[in-house]
C-alpha cells in the first residue's frame, strides 16, 4: 500500500483538491525528518541545553500541576505519581526513540545531548556533534541506506 498526500490549490475562489501518490523516498525522507526534529533536536539536543542551563522544564511544569492537584486532593498516591513522572515520560521517550530508530537512534540522540551540554562552553564543537548526531539520526532511519553500507 502507498500512502497519499493530498494537495490542496484554490483556483479562481474554489478549492480544488488533488491525491498523488508519494514515493519511497519521499516517505524516508519524511520518517527521518520526523526522527530528527522530535529525537535528535527535542529529546537530545534541547534536554542537553536544559541540563547546561540548569532547568528542566517538564520538572517544573509536572511539579506545578503536581501541586495543584495535591492542593486539591491530598492523596499521598497522587503525590508518589507526579514524582516518579518524569521518569517515567523519559522511558517512554527513550523506548519510542530506539523503536523509530534503532541503536543506531539512540546513539544520535545522545549525541545530540553532549551537543546540547557543550553549546555554553564550545559552540563550534557542539554544532559539529549536532551536525553529527543529525547525520547519525538519518541514518538509523534510513534502512535502505544501513544495508548498502553493512558488509555482507
Amino acid at each position: 500500500m502507498v500512502p497519499c498526500s493530498s494537495i490542496s490549490a484554490k483556483n479562481s475562489g474554489s478549492e480544488v483538491r488533488q491525491t498523488r501518490n508519494l514515493t519511497g523516498d519521499e516517505t524516508i525522507a519524511k520518517k527521518s525528518s520526523l526522527f530528527i526534529r522530535e529525537f535528535v533536536i527535542g529529546l537530545g539536543f534541547l534536554s542537553g541545553i536544559f541540563t547546561a542551563i540548569g532547568i528542566d522544564p517538564q520538572q517544573e511544569v509536572i511539579g506545578i500541576i503536581g501541586k495543584t492537584v495535591e492542593s486539591l486532593y491530598p492523596d499521598p498516591e497522587i503525590s508518589a505519581l507526579f514524582i516518579i513522572l518524569p521518569t517515567i515520560l523519559l522511558l517512554i521517550s527513550l523506548i519510542t526513540a530506539y523503536l523509530k530508530g534503532g541503536i543506531l537512534g539512540l546513539v544520535s540522540v545522545l549525541v545530540a545531548y553532549c551537543a546540547g551540554i557543550l553549546i555554553l562552553v564550545s559552540t563550534v564543537l557542539a554544532l559539529i556533534l549536532l551536525a553529527g548526531a543529525i547525520g547519525i539520526g538519518y541514518l538509523a532511519t534510513n534502512r535502505r541506506l544501513l544495508n548498502k553500507i553493512k558488509p555482507r
